[in-house]
């Protein structure tokens, strides 16, 4: 990545999407980084799930809560999917470690109001804080239409993400189990139609992705040759253009030959 040309190449191609566009760069091995407006605030759509995962899983380290805490998802508490517990009628009580799970893989929808609920929004908030994302914050539940239509939005910061994903890297997030955990729980990923979308499966990425209507992000590690945290995030934009120009500077950067992704 050191190159210049592949620099400019990079900037010029994400100057090409439209709307407001967020991008951060780290190579985990040299430590050289690359950004676009990646100090700056956007709204997170599912991406604010990993952050919402990091809290809850420094908890349960901290002995503040236990994996095997059981929430009951209520009927009334349902919300469109993404998910699965939308098709549930029975009121199942879902383990924390199941709801997380869920949340992260296949972006769950009503398993992370349940979590909010449960925490609170002032507790994820202040503990996001503690662990050093100083702008990423939460302001509703998700599909809460009243308060999305006050102008109240989730944010993340790219280069903040980066920084956690980083610290579950080298398994330096709370310590080497949490990170693990959350490690593992990121590389079980089911959409992949964004980082990894070119990558196939010549290597592997532990991400999380979100979307919504003129929002595509998508925040993640890919463990290639010299492993790099990437970060987009997209406002207000086309977003098959975002997620063409997510997936084919994702391949760049692994130097995967463009052939080896057809």
């Amino acid at each position: 990545m050191a190159r210049k040309l592949e620099k400019e190449r990079i900037l010029e191609r994400l100057h090409r999407v439209p709307g407001d566009v967020g991008f951060y760069y780290k190579d985990l091995t040299t430590g050289e980084e690359l950004g676009l407006n990646e100090n700056r605030m956007f709204e997170a759509a599912s991406v604010i799930k990993l952050p919402m995962f990091a809290v809850i899983a420094k908890r349960v380290a901290e002995g503040k809560a236990s994996w095997e805490d059981r929430l009951v998802a209520h009927n009334e508490e349902r919300v469109p999917p993404c998910g699965a517990l939308w098709f549930f009628e029975d009121e199942p009580a879902v383990r924390l470690k199941t709801l997380c799970g869920l949340m992260i893989t296949i972006s769950d929808n009503m398993a992370t109001n349940m979590l909010m609920r449960h925490f609170g929004i002032e507790t994820f908030n202040r503990e996001f804080q503690a662990i050093g994302l100083e702008q990423t914050h939460i302001e509703r539940l998700l599909f809460d239409s009243a308060a999305n239509a006050a102008g109240k939005q989730n944010k993340i910061v790219p280069r903040e993400m980066g920084t956690l994903l980083e610290r579950i890297y080298r398994h330096a997030f709370v310590d080497e189990a949490t990170s693990k955990l959350m490690e593992e729980t990121l590389l079980q990923q089911q959409i992949n139609h964004k980082i990894p979308g070119y990558l196939r499966d010549e290597v592997a990425v532990a991400h999380k992705t979100g979307e919504d209507d003129g929002i595509t992000n998508d925040v993640g590690v890919v463990y290639a040759r010299e492993p790099f945290v990437i970060c987009f995030a997209t406002n207000r934009t086309d977003v098959p253009e975002a997620e063409r120009a997510m997936r084919e500077i994702s391949l760049s950067l692994a130097e995967i030959p463009a052939w080896k992704a057809e």
